[in-house]
């Protein structure tokens, strides 16, 4: 293996240990650099815990109905990631549902207790998540439904990742959990290995359904926009769970458009 095979395998290794509770090889490098540079793989992570998710929708399949099929394919998820972005969108219901200043938001967010926002939210998010999904499971073909869940969770992905490149960090970035991600934006040769990351399970979906997929990608990367724009509104940038909450809303919007174009 080549210097840059290794360097490259170590910045994978890294994202996966960091967005996920997947387990990686004891060999792998870790630093301070190779953390920073890791998130140009954000994407193939969504491609990991989608693949995981439409396994084990395919196993239940077998023994199950759909409506259950689908409800494990998505603990299944929650189980790779640790909730690692439902908690991020839970904190930001929280903080952005019951603070007024900026100051309070940010308080509120940085708060482990989970409040009636986060409750509300995370019940309704999840519960029109398994919806959509059951809807898409009855109604596409296999492979197609297959296309869709590990899109979403790829694009979803991307579009988190973007928001560090083009908003502000808004919270002490010494005492942040996503520091080593913030520190360093993306040069020229990380951003377009990221997007062609991410074009591939899209590559498979835009062939199969392409109305399905420019509408889908369309409506969740606008309500990512709109998202990190209030939140630009209201505390001026970006917090870490803000970037787990624009996940769940663009993962959730692609699903409902998805739904919608099939319909």
């Amino acid at each position: 293996m080549t210097d840059q095979a290794a360097r490259e395998q170590d910045y994978f290794w890294a994202a996966l240990m960091f967005y996920t509770r997947i387990p990686v090889p004891a060999s792998a490098q870790h630093s301070q650099h190779i953390l920073n540079r890791s998130r140009k793989y954000f994407p193939a992570v969504g491609i990991v815990i989608g693949t995981i998710a439409i396994l084990v929708f395919g196993v239940a399949s077998l023994l199950f109905g759909t409506t259950l099929s689908v409800a494990l394919s998505m603990v299944a998820t929650l189980l790779a990631t640790g909730a690692f972005h439902e908690d991020g969108f839970a904190d930001s219901c929280d903080g952005l549902g019951g603070g007024w200043s900026t100051e309070q938001v940010l308080t509120i967010m940085k708060d482990s207790r989970v409040g009636t926002y986060a409750t509300v939210g995370l019940f309704f998010m999840l519960a029109i998540k398994l919806l959509t999904l059951v809807e898409l499971a009855s109604g596409a073909y296999p492979i197609c439904f297959a296309a869709i869940y590990i899109s979403a969770h790829t694009l979803s992905r991307q579009i988190s990742s973007m928001v560090i490149d083009s908003h502000d960090y808004v919270q002490d970035i010494d005492l942040s959990k996503v520091k080593p991600i913030t520190e360093q934006r993306f040069n020229s040769i990380d951003k377009r290995f990221s997007i062609a990351i991410c074009a591939v399970p899209m590559l498979v979906l835009g062939i199969l359904a392409p109305l399905t997929l420019l509408i889908a990608s369309a409506i969740a990367m606008l309500t990512a926009k709109v998202f990190i724009n209030y939140c630009d509104r209201r505390l001026g940038g970006y917090t870490g769970d803000i970037l787990g909450a624009t996940q769940q809303l663009s993962e959730l919007a692609f699903y409902l458009a998805a739904a919608a174009s099939l319909a």
